[in-house]
């Protein structure tokens, strides 16, 4: 009996989250090679607004996917693309806005991911996203060993930017300290802020082992996972985008031959 109540309970949550599948927003990338449809993530609501105002809005219609690394992403939507002559540098371009980032630890660069590009940290510490420049994950598979490195990388980089947010949280206190020339106090307070860092991220697993699994299989880029937002994946025409990644380019990673799109949100 139990096992039966079990199995009707697995069954109406297969068929919610079928149903939540079926009622989340998507939008058809149509370019010169054929279709891509993505379906963009409820979790991260700000990029999906954004995306699917400026599809409505033709303001992707006419634009290339003017960046193309193999084995790693295609990468479009810069305005400054549209019509651009062989040769013009392309990449700067874009709306006169920003958005909050939504970095998502669930939200992983597996092949097909959609994120948005952004400025390095050096110029953008909040890691906020382009408003309107867009990649699509190709990557590679890894191997055990690869993932291992990956995950101490993360939990390492987690740590650093609680110890950064920490540090800015202490500034006035931190200048006043070295105005004073107060090193035992700047060492105490550094050796308290570690502390309370490493405290804060102990939890952390960098990579799950779902994540691994799917990274030693399916594939990505996780080397990005917490630096850019993912706010969707490619639902159909995943072979539309290993065409693309892997057509022929020039300087600065433009393809050879226009790979123009077109965008339309499925109602």
């Amino acid at each position: 009996m139990k096992d039966l109540i079990k199995r009707e309970q697995n069954e109406l949550t297969r068929s919610a989250e079928r149903e939540n599948l079926n009622t989340q927003c998507k939008v058809k990338i149509q370019t010169t090679l054929g279709d891509i449809v993505v379906r963009l993530y409820d979790e991260t609501p700000i990029h999906r607004d954004n995306f699917l105002k400026l599809a409505k809005g033709g303001y992707y219609d006419g634009t290339l996917f003017h960046r193309v690394i193999k084995n790693f992403m295609i990468q479009g939507g810069d305005p400054d693309s549209k019509g651009a002559p062989a040769g013009m540098p392309l990449g700067v371009g874009g709306p006169d806005y920003t958005l909050e980032a939504e970095i998502k630890d669930g939200l992983i660069h597996k092949r097909g991911a959609l994120a948005d590009a952004r400025q390095s940290d050096q110029v953008n510490p909040e890691r906020r996203s382009s408003g309107s420049q867009f990649y699509i994950v190709w990557g590679q598979v890894y191997n055990e060993g690869q993932l291992r490195q990956f995950s101490q990388q993360m939990k390492m980089q987690r740590m650093q930017d609680v110890l950064n947010k920490l540090a800015s949280e202490h500034r006035d206190e931190i200048m006043q300290m070295r105005r004073d020339r107060n090193r035992s106090g700047l060492q105490e307070l550094q050796d308290k802020l570690i502390a309370e860092a490493e405290k804060k991220t102990s939890d952390f697993p960098g990579l799950t082992e779902e994540q691994k699994n799917i990274y030693s299989t399916m594939g990505g880029t996780p080397h990005l996972d917490g630096q850019y937002t993912v706010f969707g994946e490619v639902e159909e025409g995943l072979d539309i985008v290993e065409m693309i990644q892997n057509t022929a380019t020039e300087q600065g990673d433009r393809p050879v031959d226009d790979i123009e799109m077109k965008m339309s949100v499925i109602e």
